[in-house]
Formats: structure tokens, sequence, C-alpha cells
């Protein structure tokens, strides 16, 4: 994300993070990897660093100590230097469970522990869609294929690209015994399939097959069959 406007404007990189848990539903932090990028951190850097040694060498003029000082142990610097507070969602006493981020990073859904989803924008970090009644919900994202009446669809080798799928999120309520599919942002339920009881949705880390030469590869979400143990693929286009 771009820099702060009181910020020095350099090719320092910055950084959204979005938090969940008992203190807040949703909290958003802006995080810089050094301090001194800001204004009011070099002037801190330049006067406070004269200033106590200024002081300390007044102090030993004074006290002419002959002890020497314990050295402590070097603090270690973290990965970000700098975290500002953003924004915060708090709705007592609903807490933020679960939060599955989209292959972009700009949507994530969060469940909470009162049944609800969030859909956040995670740029604008703004709820942009709201679902109830979904208690132990998880989520997941994946991309199914839509425009399925183009032009190339109609030749046996026509093979679908990135342009062909959407982005769709997908839901597992296991109290109702149901997954849903709803199309992202904003669209319509696509899919509803019942699932037996322990049944989970899975989803690999890479996708297998893809490469700049081979046709392109969606999201696949798996379903984890609770009694056969039986595991498939979420229908990746809409019949």
């Amino acid at each position: 994300m771009p820099p702060p406007l009181m910020e020095i404007q350099s090719s320092q990189r910055y950084y959204r993070a979005v938090t969940i848990g008992e203190d807040a539903v949703i909290s958003a932090y802006r995080l810089s990897e050094d301090r001194s990028r800001s204004l009011v951190g070099a002037i801190l850097s330049k006067v406070v660093p004269a200033a106590f040694s200024t002081i300390s060498s007044v102090s030993k003029m004074i006290w002419r100590s002959e002890r020497t000082p314990t050295k402590k142990p070097e603090v270690k610097p973290q990965s970000f230097a700098k975290a500002s507070p953003l924004t915060c969602l708090k709705d007592h006493p609903r807490k933020g469970e679960k939060l599955t981020l989209s292959p972009s990073g700009t949507l994530a859904a969060i469940t909470d522990s009162l049944g609800r989803i969030l859909l956040l924008d995670t740029q604008a970090l703004v709820v942009v869609r709201l679902w109830k009644g979904y208690r132990d919900a998880n989520c997941l994202f994946m991309e199914m294929l839509v425009k399925k009446n183009s032009a190339g669809a109609s030749s046996s080798y026509y093979e679908p690209s990135k342009s062909d799928y959407c982005l769709c999120l997908a839901i597992h309520a296991p109290r109702k015994g149901i997954i849903e599919v709803w199309q992202m942002r904003t669209g319509p339920r696509l899919l509803t399939i019942q699932c037996a009881k322990g049944s989970k949705l899975l989803q690999p880390t890479y996708r297998f097959g893809s490469s700049l030469d081979s046709p392109y590869v969606p999201l696949e979400v798996f379903l984890l069959n609770g009694d056969s143990g039986r595991l498939s693929v979420l229908n990746r286009s809409l019949n």
C-alpha cells in the first residue's frame, strides 16, 4: 500500500495487515519496515541520540562513577518496525474466528462466533457482503467456469482461459449439512450441495498442472466425505 501523506515519499514498502480475535471482530494495521521513514521519526532519530549523549556526558562529569555499567543484551529488530492502526470493528460479544484470503488478497472471508460471515474488501477496508446463520462455518475461495457460451467454446479444442472463470466463495455449513457456492462479490448463490456429517472442505496450496505452457488451472476446492472418506472436487462449471 502507498505511504501515508505525512511520511517521506520513497521506495520503502508498506503493508496492510488484517487481524481477527476476541478484542475485535476485524482490525487493520499499516506496517512499515523502517520507523525512521516518518517525519517525526526522522526528527527523533537526530535529536534524541544527541540529547542522550549530552546528558550522559554531563552525568559522568558530575558523578564520576567508576563502576562499569552492565551491558544490556541487544534487542533484535522485529520484521516490521512500525504498526499504525487503520480501522477496527468491535461488536461485543462477537469474536472473529477464521479468516480466508482470496488468491489476489483483495477479499477476505471472516467468520465470527455468532454465525456471521463477513466479506471484507482488504484494500478499501469495507465489509461488502454479510451472511447470517452459518455457525461453525468454513470458507474457501474457488473459481468456476461461467463463460461457456463464448465463440471458441463450441470448438472441441477450446481450452478455457483465466477470463472464463469467476471467483466464488464455497461455504460449508456443518450444522445445516450443506455446502453453498456464491459468486463474488455480490453475485447469486450458484450451487447448494448436501454433505454428510463430518465432511470437510480442503484446498491444496499448489495448483497441480499449472505452468506457462499448460492450460489455465482454476482454483479448486475438494470435498472429503465424512462417511465414505471419498475425496471429490467441487463442480468447476455451471450446468
